[in-house]
This record gives structure tokens, C-alpha cells and sequence, in this order.
């Protein structure tokens, strides 16, 4: 069999990393990239990039934490090489606070971050209105910089980036012999995914140098969360909201959250607001299907669907799609010598 065609539908960090493991794995396939929106205009630009990861209800818990340790582990590496500044990768340490004590004092993640431990008496006095709270250090991305890393890093490898709206999978089934789906919120209407929301995220970035650490409210949703030239705060988790304006309403009402948390945030300039639509699902769709139309078959892999994580897994589940792609590769592979003989 020729090198086998591969589609990417999809340039956010999902697709994006996919290819990229697809090469890394499958190195005799030709992939390409397809997409109707890139980098600075995708849902992972507005993503603040933190790895903390959000529990997936229907995934379990082992899986997730796996996702989450190839990811941190990869990035981690990026984070101590020479690649660190162009691909927007940094340490940050911080606190998340609780206004009472929360069940489950160790989260799965605890172990995979850097120097998870129980705030002490005197770092809760910073935040009166919180009675428990826990420190440590992990990583954020900065999504713009980091996206454009992994094209230039595609580009090197021979993969090919095309401007496309797919409006239905086989449109493609002429010209490629796998599809893989990273469409995010795009699959809602891609493949009618009934299931997948979006979960809308207004956030703030500001310019506030002198804030160094993060600061997260346990319930999630009020965070600072400081990168390289800007902080962003947040947030909202607006389920079933389709509106990617921001709202003034909004804008204050995050503002003002996060500055009872930094109160020094007050003196921020540049305040702009940005919104994103979060592809959420009760789990991750990362699975691999035969799709079969008048006696034609089209294999596709799909990795889409996951929410406020994104960042968290995304490394841990393009593994895993390109894991699904080399099964379909080998399919093709033993029907097309079966078909010789």
C-alpha cells in the first residue's frame, strides 16, 4: 500500500498535537491539515493555558490522570530546553483557595504538579475570606506562541496546512484514506454530536506585571492567572451559550471577583475581554469508527470534546488518537494484502 493519507480537521491545540504525535508515531503517513480557522483565531487562543486539570464525569480517573502526566511530562521538557521562550512555556506557582474545607483534599493531579502541599496558617492570611487552601507549582501555556510552535514544528516535518471549512467527513473520503476529527465544538454540527455543549468562557487579560503567582478560587471559576505579557482572569462557565461577545455586565463582574482576591489588581491597565466556546462533554470522544456508505468504508479516529482540560490532556489524548490512527493504518494495511492475494 502508497503512504497512507491522514486528515487532521482541526488547528486548535488538539489538532494541532495530534498531527503532530500522527508523525511521531506513523512516520510512512502523509498528514494534512485541515481547518477553517487557525491560530490567533481558534478557542485555545483565549484559553489561559493552565494545566489544572478539570474531572471528566464519565471518564475514569486513571485515564485522566494518565493524559494529564504525558501531557505535564512534555511540557515540562519544553520548559527546561532552549525551546521554552518561542513556544510560550512557563512554571508558575501559586495557591487554590477554598472558603471551606473541600472533600477531597488531594486531588488526582496532586502527585503530577511540583510540591503539592496544604497552605500553611500564615499564606491563608492573605486571603481572609478563605479557610483552606493548597500551594503548588505547575505549568502554563501561552496559547498564541505555543500554537505557532507546533505549526512551525508540523511545517518542518513535511505536514501541509490548508484553509478549509469540511462540512461533512466524506468530502474528504476521495482524497484521504483516515480523517481524524479534532474539530472541537465544530463536531457538534460535523458529525451531529448531540452530546458535546459549549461551556462559554469570558475572561480579562490585563497588564499587571507585578502579580507573580496564581490564584484560583477551588470552585473554579474566579482565577488569576499570570503568563508572560499579560494576566488573565476569569471567568464564566455559561453552558449552552453559543454568544462569542463579550459582555460588559460580565467584564465588571469578573473584574471585581478577582481583584477581592488581589486587591492589588485594581492598578491593572489594558483591560481587554476575550471569549471562548469550551467543546465540552461528559468525556472526552476518543475513539475510532468505520464510517460506511453504499459498500465505501472511511476509517476515523476522533479526539474532540474536551472542555475547560484542554491544555491539561491534550498531549496525553493526541497520544492516544495516533495510537487509534496507526490501528486504522494496519487495518488498511492487512485488507489491502488480503486484497492481492
Amino acid at each position: 500500500m502508497a503512504a497512507p493519507k491522514v486528515a487532521v480537521v482541526g488547528a486548535g491545540v488538539i489538532g494541532l498535537s495530534t498531527a503532530l504525535c500522527i508523525v511521531e508515531t506513523c512516520p510512512s503517513c502523509s498528514v494534512t491539515i485541515l481547518s477553517d480557522q487557525f491560530s490567533p483565531n481558534t478557542t485555545g487562543d483565549v484559553a489561559a493555558g493552565m494545566l489544572i486539570p478539570h474531572t471528566y464525569p464519565d471518564t475514569p480517573i486513571h485515564v485522566q490522570k494518565q493524559w494529564f502526566k504525558e501531557t505535564f511530562t512534555y511540557l515540562f521538557a519544553i520548559s527546561n530546553s532552549a525551546e521554552a521562550s518561542e513556544a510560550g512555556i512557563h512554571l508558575v506557582s501559586g495557591w487554590q483557595v477554598f472558603k471551606s474545607t473541600p472533600k477531597e483534599k488531594l486531588p488526582f493531579w496532586s502527585d503530577v504538579v511540583l510540591g503539592f502541599r496544604p497552605m500553611s496558617e500564615a499564606e491563608l492570611q492573605k486571603f481572609p475570606q478563605h479557610q483552606f487552601g493548597q500551594a503548588f507549582t505547575t505549568l502554563k501555556c501561552e496559547c498564541p506562541p505555543y500554537l505557532l510552535w507546533l505549526e512551525k514544528r508540523l511545517k518542518a516535518t513535511g505536514v501541509q496546512m490548508y484553509t478549509r471549512k469540511v462540512a461533512d467527513l466524506w468530502d474528504l473520503h476521495s482524497e484521504y484514506d483516515i480523517i481524524v476529527n479534532c474539530a472541537g465544538i465544530g463536531a457538534h454540527q460535523l458529525v451531529g454530536d448531540k452530546k458535546l455543549f459549549p461551556v462559554r468562557g469570558q475572561v480579562l487579560k490585563v497588564h499587571a506585571p507585578w502579580v507573580k503567582n496564581f490564584i484560583r478560587d477551588g470552585d473554579g471559576l474566579t482565577y488569576i492567572y499570570p503568563g508572560i505579557h499579560s494576566i488573565t482572569l476569569g471567568g464564566t462557565r455559561e453552558k449552552e451559550s453559543w454568544s462569542l461577545s463579550p459582555d460588559p455586565g460580565t467584564t465588571k463582574d469578573i473584574f471585581d471577583r478577582c481583584c477581592s482576591l488581589e486587591p492589588s489588581l485594581q492598578k491593572a491597565q489594558d483591560i481587554k475581554a476575550k471569549v471562548g466556546l469550551r467543546p465540552s462533554r461528559h468525556c472526552v470522544r476518543l475513539q475510532r469508527e468505520v464510517l460506511s456508505q453504499g459498500g465505501v468504508k472511511l476509517p476515523v479516529v476522533h479526539n474532540y470534546g474536551h472542555g475547560a482540560s484542554g491544555f491539561s490532556v491534550h498531549r496525553g489524548t493526541a497520544r492516544e488518537a495516533a495510537r487509534l490512527v496507526a490501528e486504522c493504518i494496519a487495518a488498511l494495511q492487512g485488507s489491502s494484502s488480503r486484497a492481492k492475494l
